[in-house]
């Protein structure tokens, strides 16, 4: 392990660091970065998260990405707990922790925003990010692969009945501009550009292969620093001018990522999945589709609704949470426990 990924943690914490003190120092740079966007979807955080699992698609081998389908247990255990459980669990908690835990301090329709934003990051599982995951816990890229398409196709058909089901509302719209440009930036492209550039230097060996690729590594830490420091810079302001209520939705969320793990960790070892299956399998679910949570928040309850701020707290606490997790199947892994 390197020393980018050796120290993965202590980056995150300094760029969450810098995101908040430039977000204060110099809002109007993060404000003008903040604007350059289409359908929802940030060009600028596109373009780092595209370089962040850039690496990870030179390794994908497509001609073994036929053989995924001789392996489906890891494929559906994602999809059970992406489609069956999480939405439903995330609910539960929203209702559990703001209609009776947090009572005293939240009124009744904020508490409502934020359960309906809390739903609608359950019901849209993570695709780009979950690239970078599985390369930190050295996850079968092609299985990978796989296991993110199946899971865009359902997301499809199944995101606006089951938000509309839990939401109680019949009038959900799927912002399909963001879903569409959200997939072609951060799959269709970059795994284009992955299979030319594999092509290109698996021409001249092996060996060159694995060695360029060892070069370019650094650069999904480099883009994940640089995430989370627009990201935090971005939100700066709210985070100082709403601390307690980032903290109490912060808590369900963090509750909610744990939980949906330890079920996926769970059933990964109950079907004896290999370490390099069982460790994407379990972080698929527990990661969330932020750019769409967040439009569909924003279309429905305003930009400064609870839902969309509960959203935005969602993107806030995945990266330091699936970090933890990242480090956990590691360990798991290095223990040979999966």
């Amino acid at each position: 392990m390197g020393l980018f990924e050796r120290f993965l943690t202590l980056w995150v914490a300094l760029g969450i660091a810098a995101g908040v003190g430039l977000g204060l120092l110099v809002p109007g740079t993060f404000q003008a970065i903040a604007a350059i966007e289409v359908a929802h979807v940030n060009l600028v955080v596109a373009l780092l998260i595209w370089v962040m699992i850039y690496p990870m698609m030179i390794q994908i081998d497509w001609s073994a990405v036929k053989d995924v389908g001789k392996k489906p247990r890891g494929l559906a255990l994602t999809l059970t707990v992406n489609w069956l459980i999480k939405p439903f669990t995330m609910a539960a908690l929203g209702v559990l922790f703001f209609h009776y835990l947090f009572a005293p301090w939240v009124d009744p329709q904020s508490a409502s925003e934020y359960i309906a934003g809390m739903i609608l990051l359950g019901v849209a599982p993570c695709t780009a990010m979950v690239f970078v995951w599985s390369q930190l816990v050295k996850g079968d890229a092609n299985y990978t692969l796989v296991q993110v398409s199946v899971n865009d196709i359902i997301m499809v058909f199944a995101f606006a009945p089951i938000a509309a089901f839990l939401l109680g509302v019949t009038d959900i719209t799927v912002p399909w501009q963001t879903l569409l440009l959200s997939t072609v930036l951060y799959v269709v492209l970059p795994l284009m550009a992955g299979l030319l550039t594999r092509r290109t230097w698996i021409a001249q060996g092996s060996e060159h292969l694995r060695q360029r690729v060892a070069l370019l590594k650094p650069l999904s830490v480099i883009g994940l620093i640089a995430t989370v420091v627009l990201l935090f810079g971005f939100q700066a302001e709210t985070i100082v001018a709403k601390p307690l209520i980032i903290g109490m939705i912060a808590i369900p969320l963090i509750v909610q990522t744990y939980g949906i793990f330890a079920i996926g960790w769970w059933g990964a070892k109950l079907l004896k999945l290999p370490h390099n299956i069982a460790g994407p399998a379990c972080l698929i679910g527990t990661s969330n589709f932020f750019e769409l949570a967040v439009a569909v928040a924003i279309s429905l309850f305003g930009l400064n609704s609870g839902a969309a701020l509960a959203t935005v707290v969602g993107v806030l606490v995945e990266v330091p949470v699936m970090l933890s997790l990242v480090w956990l199947v590691n360990r798991a892994g290095s223990a040979n426990k999966v």
